[in-house]
């Protein structure tokens, strides 16, 4: 029997924070704009931890700081990728994308440089455009 993978620390951090605000976890989702049932889905692995904007509005909602959220000290100020939204739920990139882009980034610049010019040539050559010939109808400008 598989059991169920084990919730993010974020669930007992947000757990703490409604028991002690005597807040029920549908109010406070709701409130930040977000499922109600999100801390249960959390709970089982079957979402994803809220990042960027939802992640700061919980944080407020809860009256603590996105830094104890994530389990930081509450002084400190959080990671800049939690607070980056997540593109592939906006429906912008794929996991796929997102995970090479993340990746990308923390290349140096002729590492870059370099990735990008095999992209490039594994791509093959860019389509041309097409440009319409003097005189076609598509070329004439009509009155």
């Amino acid at each position: 029997m598989d059991l169920p993978p084990d919730p993010p620390p974020m669930v007992e951090l947000i757990e703490a924070r409604l028991e002690r605000l005597d807040l029920s976890p549908e109010e406070a989702f709701r409130r930040a704009g977000l499922p109600p049932d999100l801390l249960l889905r959390l709970r089982e692995g079957t979402a994803p931890v809220p990042r960027g904007a939802r992640l700061v509005r919980l944080a407020e909602v809860l009256g603590t700081s996105v830094s104890w959220l994530v389990g930081l000290d509450p002084d400190v100020a959080p990671p800049a990728e939690v607070l980056e939204e997540d593109q592939g739920s906006l429906g912008l990139l794929a996991g796929d994308e997102e995970a090479l882009l993340r990746a990308y980034r923390e290349l140096d610049f002729a590492t870059k440089a370099a990735l990008l010019t095999v992209v490039r040539k594994m791509a093959g050559p860019e389509p041309v455009p097409e440009v319409p010939a003097k005189g076609s109808a598509k070329g004439k400008r009509r009155g």
